[in-house]
């Protein structure tokens, strides 16, 4: 006669982004070779991460334990199946966000420039501290006083130069590392789209990035750039022209040019054509909205009419952010640039997406999570049906609905395509379900 062998079934949930309660929870049960059905722990204790009470396991006759036959339906492990006695606090994280500001320091900018300094610290870098995001900005323009010479000067306490300090600029930018960078380079009225690609791999002339700006990126984050002129695109860079005609037609294939320039520089930073990694706004030269104050949608089309100051409408711009999800603002009234970065702050606070990496939890005391039953319960934040995602060997088995396990970090990864459906509902809730190995005990 085979012994008897314990076992656990556990079912960890995490709630994404609201700070709600983990749980983690057990039903311990004995089989039995002689074919009699089980004896299922019952569990009364409640939990704010999974809810009422649950049951023990069911009839299952002798021999091993299937736990992918053990809940109900499809025949996969499911919340319902595990009772839920213990939790623990835990939530999806968001994942960190680097800004790209690109400023035009072209000699119709001064006082465009001079709205930037002015609401960069506490219309826009405020908004992002008192969200908890984990952000960094990277200023790419020209450094030095913008009267006069349409150079950029950003203080403290988003740079490292003291407030006030910006009034008599220093010969250099000061950086303060790990929040804000200053990669100096002359930004001419057309050119900043070329002078992303050009600067990325480059040196700056204060030698602070010696590999470029991308030195400055975090590859876990998610990129968000910022674009301020008053013109449009025209200007080539490794063979290819970007000129948008100050056209719709034009707007859209300039957008589309570059678009596939940026993925194929970095796409391990920027993503892919199916899973960008990055948002593009623009405060640019077009028209007003109506109301005036309220900014153009990313599903508005790429318009022509230009605001009273401006030079160029930036149709190669608003295609940017139509492809990529940014909001467009005209940039002629600089003393709305209050509304302008709270705007965009507050999008790129709401923006913000789910990482797609979570740790194994810890199990119950005296036991082990048996890493080969792991399988992830995805259900949409609008409460459409959830997904069962399916467990495999690691990175170069990826498929559809699908995830692996690291087992040195521990760490569950979601698949890129299953992180593309995940990563953008800030509602989103994750269980991640497993069975339990007591240890060896019989």
């Amino acid at each position: 006669m085979r012994t008897k062998r314990t076992f656990f079934l556990c079912a960890f949930a995490a709630f994404s982004l609201g700070g709600a309660a983990l749980g983690v929870g057990c039903s311990g049960g004995e089989n039995s070779a002689s074919g009699s059905a089980n004896t299922g722990g019952n569990s009364s204790g409640s939990s704010q991460g999974g809810g009422g009470n649950g049951q023990g396991g069911g009839g299952n006759g002798g021999g091993d334990i299937n736990f992918f036959d053990a809940g109900p339906g499809d025949g996969g492990l499911t919340e319902d199946s595990a009772c839920v006695s213990q939790s623990s606090e835990a939530t999806l994280v968001k994942k960190p966000v680097d800004v790209i500001i690109l400023t035009d320091n072209s000699g119709s900018m001064s006082q465009e420039i001079i709205g930037v300094q002015n609401n960069i610290n506490v219309n826009f870098a405020q908004i992002l501290d008192q969200s908890g995001l984990d952000y960094r900005v990277i200023l790419i323009g020209k450094h030095g006083s913008a009267n006069g010479s349409q150079s950029v000067c950003i203080e403290a306490p988003l740079s490292g130069i003291p407030a006030g300090g910006c009034a008599t600029p220093p010969a250099q930018p000061v950086n303060n590392p790990g929040k804000f960078y200053h990669y100096s380079v002359e930004v001419a009225s057309h050119d900043s789209l070329c002078k992303v690609l050009s600067t990325f791999g480059v040196q700056d002339e204060f030698g602070f990035a010696p590999t470029g700006w991308k030195e400055w990126l975090r590859p876990d984050s998610f990129k968000t750039f910022i674009e301020l002129t008053d013109d449009g695109v025209s200007c080539s860079y490794g063979g290819t022209t970007y000129n948008d005609s100050n056209s719709v037609a034009g707007g859209g294939t300039a957008a589309d040019k570059w678009d596939a320039a940026l993925l194929a520089l970095s796409p391990e930073n920027f993503g892919t054509i199916e899973n960008r990694n990055y948002r593009f706004y623009s405060i640019i030269a077009m028209a007003y909205n109506d109301p005036a104050t309220k900014p153009w949608e990313p599903s508005d089309p790429i318009i022509t009419g230009e605001c009273p100051t401006a030079a160029d409408p930036g149709t190669g711009y608003q295609g940017l952010s139509n492809i990529t999800g940014g909001l467009k603002f005209p940039l002629c009234d600089t003393t709305s640039y209050d509304a302008v970065f709270k705007a965009i702050a507050d999008g790129v606070v709401a923006g913000a997406q789910v990482a797609c990496e979570f740790g194994i939890p810890d199990p119950p005391m005296g036991t082990t999570v048996d890493l080969n039953s792991v399988v992830v319960d995805y259900t949409p934040g609008d409460m459409s049906p959830n997904k069962q995602f399916k467990q495999v060997a690691d990175a170069a088995a990826c498929a559809l609905d699908a995830f692996y396990i690291d087992k040195d970090t521990k760490q569950i990864i979601l698949c890129p395509d299953t992180c593309g459906v995940v990563k953008n509902d800030a509602a989103a809730k994750i269980a991640v379900l497993f069975a339990c190995d007591p240890g060896g005990a019989n």
